[in-house]
């Protein structure tokens, strides 16, 4: 529609921003209004506050009591990608470990397949995260490893989202096995000279059976010189030098952190590096859960996202993360949807999402219940009612859902 839309009789609209917030140049602490209203007008969020103060506007959505959320950052997912890992997710609730080399099978069915293959695929993801609430996301290549298979994967995330992360440094693939020195120098010479016009971001696996310190921080010096923002998946199998990379190179998020020393604590909280925990690989792999309670004692910045990816966590739902979250890293409700929505946005040095307050992009979502809670109350119940997106309302039917770029 055009003109503004008054949204009314809300039960619980959480925020993210100050009461008093007038302009507000990004999320900050987690808050909420009850028995609120909310004015979406150009896109953004024109005024929001208490039912009984509410301007008038347009259009009218009566919410019916129900809760309104800022809609879900998801800063870490890899989808584009073709095949499927099925049989070895099987095999490890069966007893088997996991370990980084699973990747090398995506990436034979990835170069094998078609861009319009892998498109449709990509495409099927995106649609199921808007279903979910899911209004920004990232989106990382890492499946193709060759330069030209590296640089469609980045175009092809560019036509769905401008969170493109170029990660050419995923694993070691092959053909590289007797030379991981020459595919580090490829990396950060030709293919990075091929994706970094699709890119916001460069990524770097940086664990045991992936890339070292050194290679990792070669990797984000070549992408920080053409440009690109750093993040680094970091402590996903083990202690290991990913937190301390993260920190050194400025990187906006370490991403896994499931195993941390008190050192890898204390740079975290002393740094501008978000911790984005992915409790969906936990799940799908039978690993601890990262210590989200630890970090937030600490003041660390904790994000939360899906990681969804073929291997090890196959999830395009943040509210089962938040569940996750909740139920087994110990996070308040509070929290784990503040670092689903707001985490999110600073994980991604957003200022325009992960939050609802005057100025910000009308990027919401209404759930099928009277509080956040229920996102944690009711794990795996479809409870997303309606979503918004720039201030459009979302068609969320089964035959068609609008795949419109996420900008």
């Amino acid at each position: 529609m055009t003109g503004s839309l008054l949204i009314t009789r809300i039960g619980e609209l959480v925020t993210n921003s100050p009461a008093d917030a007038s302009e507000s140049a990004g999320p900050g602490d987690f808050a909420l209004i009850s028995d609120a209203a909310l004015v979406i007008e150009d896109e953004k969020v024109a005024w929001a506050g208490p039912s009984a103060r509410a301007p008038a506007a347009d259009g009218v959505v009566d919410a019916a009591g129900r809760a309104v959320l800022p809609g879900f950052v998801d800063s870490h997912a890899h989808l584009v990608f073709a095949g499927d890992r099925g049989a070895e997710f099987a095999a490890r609730m069966a007893g088997d470990a996991y370990a980084a080399g699973g990747i090398r099978s995506t990436v034979t069915a990835t170069r094998a397949a078609t861009d319009a293959e892998l498109r449709a695929g990509l495409r099927r993801l995106v649609t199921e995260m808007l279903r979910q609430g899911t209004t920004t996301f990232e989106c990382k290549s890492g499946y193709g490893l060759t330069v030209p298979d590296e640089a469609r994967s980045v175009a092809l995330a560019a036509e769905v989202t401008s969170e493109v992360t170029y990660l050419g440094a995923h694993v070691v693939p092959p053909e590289w096995d007797g030379d991981p020195g020459g595919y580090v120098d490829l990396v950060r010479g030709p293919m990075l000279e091929a994706c970094a016009p699709y890119s916001r971001w460069v990524d770097v696996f940086c664990e045991r059976g992936a890339f070292g310190a050194d290679e990792a921080r070669a990797v984000l010096a070549a992408g920080k010189a053409c440009g690109l923002l750093p993040r680094v998946h970091a402590n996903q199998l083990g202690l290991g030098p990913g937190i301390a990379v993260a920190v050194e190179a400025g990187a906006a998020s370490a991403d896994h952190c499931t195993f941390l020393s008190d050192a890898d604590v204390a740079a975290l909280a002393a740094s501008g590096t978000v911790a984005t925990l992915l409790p969906g690989a936990e799940f799908g792999t039978r690993q601890p859960y990262p210590d989200a309670r630890r970090l937030l004692d600490a003041g660390v910045v904790v994000a939360l996202a899906t990681d969804c990816n073929p291997g090890s966590s196959y999830t395009s739902s943040m509210p089962f993360c938040v569940a996750l979250a909740v139920r087994d890293m110990r996070m308040t409700t509070a929290e784990a949807v503040w670092a689903a929505t707001a985490g999110g946005a600073r994980a991604l040095r957003r200022t325009d999402v992960g939050y609802l307050a005057p100025g910000a992009r009308a990027d919401l979502i209404m759930l099928d219940a009277p509080s956040h809670a229920h996102l944690a109350y009711r794990p795996g119940v479809p409870l997303v009612r309606a979503v918004w997106r720039s201030g459009r309302r979302s068609d969320l039917g089964l035959n068609r859902v609008q795949i419109a770029a996420y900008e």
